[in-house]
């Protein structure tokens, strides 16, 4: 009983110490990020986006050695960088990749591999060479690299689940859409679980 007691004791200090590692400016970026990406739309979502990065560029500048605030600067600048589109998101998504890179360089383990997953999808969805850093290839890897940090992550398995779908292999990205929904519900992240889920119902309708 005292074995089981000390588990849960580490186990609860654990999850104290990773809620610690948020500060409330990080937070404010992951609530905002939320908002802007499935409550807003068209030309007010990408001004949105823009006011964001700023809002980030002034968290990392203060909390250096945080790999949640790169990653969250990364994932507001590759967000931007996809309702802008055209030539003149590269900027934006180049500078996403040095961010996550950052992130990945401090601690690839924090928010549950969440760097590897949003760079995976960058290599994905960028152009390749010359024109940019997109990598078929080196994208997968990284989202294989998400998935073994964070296996039950609803980013993590979503994000496999699209690669799986734009590649055609509609019964293995069901499976990992079924494994997205049964993720547990993330405090104080509600906008963004729902809008996560609505996306995955999205796309499990488009393969029935």
């Amino acid at each position: 009983m005292k074995i089981c007691q000390l588990a849960l004791l580490v186990t609860l200090l654990c999850a104290a110490a990773a809620q610690a590692q948020t500060s409330p400016a990080v937070t404010a970026l992951q609530d905002r990020w939320a908002e802007i990406n499935y409550l807003t739309q068209g030309d007010a979502q990408v001004e949105a986006f823009s006011v964001l990065i700023e809002e980030a560029r002034k968290v990392t500048e203060s909390e250096q050695d945080s790999p949640e605030a790169w990653i969250w600067s990364g994932i507001i600048k590759s967000s931007y960088a996809g309702v802008k589109g055209g030539l003149g998101a590269l900027s934006a998504a180049k500078a996403a990749k040095a961010d996550l890179e950052k992130a990945i360089a401090l601690n690839g383990d924090a928010m549950e591999g969440s760097a590897y997953t949003s760079l995976g999808v960058l290599y994905l969805n960028v152009p390749g060479w010359p024109v940019a850093f997109g990598d078929e290839d080196e994208g997968v890897a990284l989202l294989r690299k998400g998935l073994a940090v964070g296996p039950d992550a609803i980013d993590a398995n979503y994000f496999y689940a699209e690669y799986l779908f734009k590649s055609d292999k509609f019964e293995e990205a069901r499976q990992y859409l079924q494994k997205a929904l049964q993720a547990p519900a993330r405090p104080g992240r509600e906008i963004a679980d729902q809008g996560r889920r609505q996306e995955i119902e999205r796309m499990l309708g488009q393969m029935r």
